[in-house]
């Protein structure tokens, strides 16, 4: 690295795989903190001799070999590190000042420093105790699919081989003359790689990706026990939901009941595509939900959710994330998450090439809502599409022409009722929603209360994701109510003057 690449990284500050540290005679312990967190995420570079703003204030001279060599060290000592970390030490000069770059790159076991897990996240060393989080970590290492993991002692009468018909169906609409059309059970299952050998460990069987997609209930739940789909819709009653639909049965059903509840929910609009109608709600429930049942990892204790807020609708499922942070369709690179249950899935028609679900997320937000999706990656894979809320809910094969019932469970006999149903006094309007402050209005009231509050004290405080509470301060950054006073590590927010509330 030289000093012009140097200079970039300064100016773009710390994140997920850049670390600034000052440095005297030798480094602080809170360096090793980093080396840990950097070897147990995406692997990065600390800059010693570089403070928290980026100003350079350069290493002693004299001291740089010794620095490098107490770094080779103390990362050596298995009393310190329970696996020592790999790293590469390099110097800069930089206007006249010497930088010791230090780059750690992601090592393959997870890493402890004095006998703690440090993860990184975002521009911050955290500590790691939940096992939840250990046992993502160790996911996150494994070098491979956990969807091809063989179970010798399965039997065809662990899963639902009634559902093949329904899958030969589905094959057959997609392409016509599907060769599953013509195989018995069991070639059809050989077919799509759900039963076959594993050639690192010998073993010949069904694979976990066979029991997700048709095994037995009772099986499933032996095999994943943490394996559910929680299903909320949270409009109304904020603490805690007004509908909620718990999924734990095959992915080939789970797929079908979630659909069908979201869409008794969301709001259904038109559009033409050529001389075509289509509904850009039910492809982006399509998208959202396969997402869900294809992309997520079946051995991780973390549940996924699908969550009908009243911004919009919440996905989360946890994923083997080899990036951190937002996506951006410019420059995505979509890499499988579960190839063979990805595959059936395409086979039966409820997914498209890779990559074709953030596209087509993309394509058909914009015309329901006005708006782009939010799609985070990480240990949780995050998605977020805004929704444009109609009077009521438009139900499932009607219109948006259709006269609207409110209560999706309820028979409106009188189409006269129903639309007097519907108009509210507006002064009642307001009065509710003067009741139920906004996520905005919470936020900030929590910077009011403490300007140094920080994400994760924003989403614990909140009851919502890190991401959901980052996006919610970036939202009121970008809208000029806050501003950030300091550096993203120790400064504040400060609440600007016209975004204060009238004391009249």
């Amino acid at each position: 690295m030289n000093a012009a690449e140097l200079a970039t990284v300064l100016e773009h500050g710390e994140n997920i795989s850049v670390e600034f540290k000052r440095c005297g005679v030798q480094p602080e312990a809170d360096t090793f903190e980093t080396v840990c967190s950097f070897n147990n995420r995406f692997g990065g570079s600390i800059y010693l001799g570089v403070l928290d703003d980026g100003t350079v204030e350069g290493v002693n001279r004299s001291q740089a070999t010794a620095i490098e060599r107490n770094l080779v060290n103390v990362v050596g000592n298995p009393k310190l590190f329970n696996v020592a970390p790999a790293i590469e030490t390099e110097r800069i000069e930089y206007d006249g000042k010497l930088v010791i770059r230090v780059w750690i790159p992601a090592g393959p076991a997870v890493v402890s420093f004095k006998h703690v897990i440090y993860d990184r996240v975002a521009d911050v060393d955290r500590r790691i105790t939940s096992e939840t989080q250990i046992a993502q970590m160790h996911i996150r290492k494994q070098n491979h699919f956990s969807e091809q993991r063989v179970y010798r002692y399965l039997k065809p009468s662990d899963f639902r081989f009634d559902l093949l018909p329904r899958v030969r169906k589905l094959a057959a609409l997609k392409t016509p003359g599907h060769p599953w059309a013509e195989m018995d059970d069991m070639e059809l299952m050989r077919s799509a790689d759900l039963y076959g050998v594993n050639y690192d460990t010998g073993e010949e069987g069904f694979n976990l990706a066979a029991v997700m997609l048709l095994g037995k209930d009772e099986v499933i739940s032996r095999i994943a026990p943490a394996y559910k789909t929680d299903v909320i819709v949270r409009r109304e009653n904020l603490d805690r939901y007004d509908d909620r639909l718990i999924v734990a049965t095959n992915l080939i059903e789970a797929q079908a009941r979630i659909s069908e509840f979201a869409k008794r929910y969301l709001p259904d609009r038109f559009m033409l595509e050529g001389d075509q109608t289509v509904s850009p709600r039910d492809i982006i429930i399509r998208e959202l939900v396969s997402n869900l049942m294809i992309h997520r990892e079946f051995v991780s204790p973390y549940p996924a959710k699908f969550l009908i807020l009243n911004d919009g609708i919440h996905t989360e499922n946890a994923s083997k994330a080899i990036f951190q942070g937002q996506l951006a369709i410019t420059s995505f690179k979509p890499v499988s998450k579960n190839p063979f249950i990805a595959k059936f899935f395409r086979n039966i028609g409820l997914a498209d090439e890779l990559g074709s679900g953030m596209r087509n997320l993309y394509k058909y937000s914009k015309p329901y809502s006005g708006k782009n999706p939010v799609l985070d990656d990480g240990d949780v894979f995050e998605a977020f599409v805004p929704v444009r809320w109609v009077e009521g809910t438009i139900a499932e094969g009607e219109t948006a022409h259709n006269e609207t019932v409110n209560d999706p469970n309820e028979t409106v006999n009188d189409p006269h009722e129903q639309e007097n149903e519907q108009v509210n006094d507006p002064h009642e309007q307001e009065n509710e929603q003067e009741k139920t402050p906004s996520r905005e209005q919470l936020l900030l009231n929590l910077i009011r209360m403490n300007p140094s509050i920080t994400y994760y004290e924003a989403a614990d405080a909140l009851k919502v994701s890190y991401s959901t509470a980052r996006r919610a301060f970036h939202a009121l950054r970008e809208s000029g109510t806050i501003e950030r006073t300091g550096s993203d590590r120790r400064g504040t927010w400060r609440i600007l003057p016209q975004s204060q509330p009238s004391r009249e």
